[in-house]
């Protein structure tokens, strides 16, 4: 096991070469201790070298409802009627307080996540 630190973009591009070689490695087994201690590093590297945005308000409930096989029609009774609904998924209106406190719970969704801020279109 020869593992250092990943420094530049060489050193990363070599530990995703080094994984690919040893990702099915028996557990227990030193290339499986290698793999463990390699993820956790490539993962720090790509944390900060490559991060990923939180998604807007919108695009959360939008992910969520797609993962949960929802349509718009199942959001009314957490949004209201299927025009608000529209207006929001739409960008056309904004979330209010009671909506946030309704999806939170209907999709399982961080509250912080859904007041974030995101910009209507006219």
């Amino acid at each position: 096991m020869n593992i250092k630190p990943l420094k530049t973009e060489s050193d990363y591009r070599e530990a995703l070469k080094r994984m690919e070689q040893i990702f099915d490695a028996a557990i227990g087994s030193v290339e499986s201790d290698e793999a463990d201690i390699l993820g956790l590093m490539i993962d720090e590297y790509e944390k900060k070298h490559y991060p990923i945005d939180a998604p807007d308000p919108i695009e959360a409930i939008k992910i969520r409802m797609e993962e949960m096989q929802l349509k718009q029609i199942d959001l009314v009774d957490v949004i209201g009627g299927k025009s608000r609904v529209s207006e929001v998924l739409n960008r056309k209106r904004k979330l209010t307080v009671e909506m946030i406190r309704n999806l939170t719970i209907r999709l399982n969704l961080s509250s912080e996540i859904l007041i974030g801020d995101y910009k209507l279109i006219r």
